[in-house]
């Protein structure tokens, strides 16, 4: 019988470029949230794809970039402590965008902090260009990270060439036990995820000045047994009046199917009907506020 491997791996790279639809993919269920909007995750995820042979538990960190704010710099320090603490380092770049500075700035950073950490390059979103076009910027990834890194292109969209990454994972790993139980997708707390997921839906269609704007609190989950019902209390913050009054909409439309939409998606992840008590409130400037950012979980 083979080894058992099983270890950590990290999915890094610029905000946007599939890293939370990559997770997903692998994992085969939704634990991380997915937008058009850069920078949407804001939590280190853990994905936990259990094989037979294998256990690959997937950490998805925000999209590292230049900081504009505190909670931009904090976010920055969540990836670059993850670095020193996974065994494969999988950096993200996207098929249909040319390799810029930030994607260069990432690989130094990389290198700085985790030298000796396995670094596999991923060309995500490779079902949106022709194959000439994924020829060229294979060896334009390969001038950025070196012949000896490993370059996986994939599409975690259609699911072409997902098995090929996993076993390229796999492969890095070393041999140890499982870290968790069959059967487990995260170990993020439901609460977590509930959070999430009304922020995910929240994201949908909002001006584009809105999406860092929002954060989402959940207080309090409870179980109605006599209904079969999660009862959940939710608090969406933003910071300006005005901002509300986006979020909120047309006699409460906007906010209303923001919580119709978050409400299904939780149901799907906890498999029991849901009931969700969605509020809006201001905190003013919460991005730039130690106490605030604290408050709100980061």
């Amino acid at each position: 019988m083979t080894d058992f491997r099983s270890g950590f791996v990290c999915f890094v790279g610029r905000p946007n470029t599939g890293k939370s639809t990559l997770t997903n993919a692998l994992v085969g269920a939704k634990v991380a949230i997915t937008s058009n909007r850069p920078q949407t995750t804001r939590h280190t995820i853990r994905g936990i794809v259990h094989r037979e042979d294998f256990q690959i538990v997937l950490v998805d960190t925000p999209g590292l970039h230049r900081p504009r704010t505190l909670l931009g710099k904090r976010l920055n320090e969540l990836v670059r402590d993850t670095y020193s603490e996974v065994d494969v380092i999988g950096l993200c770049i996207p098929a249909d965008e040319s390799i810029g500075p930030g994607d260069r700035w990432i690989h130094e950073q990389i290198r700085a902090v985790a030298p000796r950490t396995t670094l596999v390059a991923i060309v995500t979103k490779i079902d949106r260009v022709p194959k000439e076009r994924l020829a060229a910027q294979l060896m334009a990834v390969s001038e950025l990270v070196g012949q000896d890194t490993e370059i996986v292109p994939v599409s975690a969209t259609t699911g072409e060439q997902v098995d090929v990454l996993i076993d390229v994972l796999v492969d890095q790993l070393p041999p140890g036990p499982a870290f968790y139980p069959e059967g487990e997708l995260t170990d993020e707390p439901e609460q977590v995820m509930a959070a999430e997921l009304i922020r995910e839906a929240a994201l949908e269609g909002v001006r584009d000045e809105l999406p860092h704007s929002i954060a989402v609190v959940v207080d309090e989950m409870r179980r109605r047994d006599d209904r079969d019902l999660l009862e959940i209390d939710a608090v969406m913050y933003v910071e300006r009046e005005s901002q509300k009054a986006i979020v909120i909409g047309t006699r409460g439309a906007r906010l209303k199917d923001v919580g119709t939409r978050a409400r299904q998606q939780i149901e799907a992840l906890l498999g029991t009907r849901v009931y969700l008590d969605l509020r809006v409130k201001v905190a003013k400037d919460w991005q730039r506020d130690p106490k605030q950012l604290r408050r709100l979980g980061f």
